[in-house]
């Protein structure tokens, strides 16, 4: 069981634990009620979470993906050892929390009223600019974010899985093939289709989400239409349940 994949399956469990235990719940009950109860310090903590194992998730997706790409269609490279593997996965929660470090920076809690209600708390980012929305950084933010752990991750696992299925289904060997040869290309066969199945329920449940934030920046009088709270809720649900569907996928489609 301990091999470099399960190395890297055991990180992204762990990214997508954290996330469960820290994040999911917190702003679930801040979104339902519009109202930050938890504090200005467990804003900062559950904004910096966030970020720190999304970047993560992916940047542990595109190491399974390196991986595999090297064993099916590079066999001859050098493969990912362990002591590597595990050095990659040092470099990943290095990357992913300098990413996250603005979020320690600038998170806060600022409290305000409402359609003449009483006072509520936001917990948000306010850069040296001013708020999201209106903070050119926040959106350069938005933009690198979305770079770094969606399009720049994304186009790339989809050529390397679209390389390896070439590789195992497209390609005719010379010969008669062996009993050992074909079991050897159904297991890898298994296992291109589980994580072919993680990248895109990754690239289906992140999408809407990041999409939100741009579009926002650029169309403001959106945020302010009736039912965006709810559109929003609905876009980071899907966001979360990505942390729910790994292990369910992992499960159905892994016999180890």
């Amino acid at each position: 069981m301990r091999t470099v994949t399960n190395y890297f399956l055991v990180n992204l469990s762990l990214a997508d634990l954290l996330m469960s235990l820290f994040n999911c719940a917190f702003n679930f009950v801040y979104m339902v009620n519009n109202d930050w109860y938890f504090g200005r310090s467990y804003c900062t903590v559950n904004n910096f979470i966030a970020n720190v194992t999304v970047s993560a998730s992916v940047f542990t997706l595109m190491s399974i993906t390196i991986d595999r790409y090297l064993a099916i269609v590079r066999p001859l490279k050098p493969r990912i050892t362990k002591c590597k593997a595990q050095f990659t996965i040092l470099i990943i929660w290095s990357s992913s929390l300098i990413l996250a470090i603005p979020c320690l920076l600038y998170s806060t809690t600022i409290t305000y009223k409402r359609f003449r209600q009483n006072e509520q708390t936001a917990c948000i980012m306010v850069w040296p600019d001013g708020q999201p929305m209106v903070s050119q950084m926040d959106y350069l933010y938005t933009i690198v974010l979305f770079l770094t752990t969606y399009l720049i991750p994304m186009t790339a696992m989809v050529c390397c899985y679209a390389s390896m299925a070439r590789h195992l289904w497209g390609s005719l060997s010379i010969g008669e093939l062996t009993t050992c040869q074909q079991e050897c290309i159904r297991a890898k066969r298994k296992v291109v289709r589980m994580f072919l199945v993680v990248v895109s329920v990754f690239g289906v449940c992140w999408l809407p989400y990041h999409s939100y934030f741009i579009y926002t920046y650029h169309k403001k009088e959106f945020v302010y239409s009736k039912y965006v709270q709810h559109l929003y809720l609905g876009f980071y649900w899907l966001a979360m349940a990505n942390a729910m569907m790994n292990p369910l996928i992992y499960y159905c489609m892994n016999t180890r």
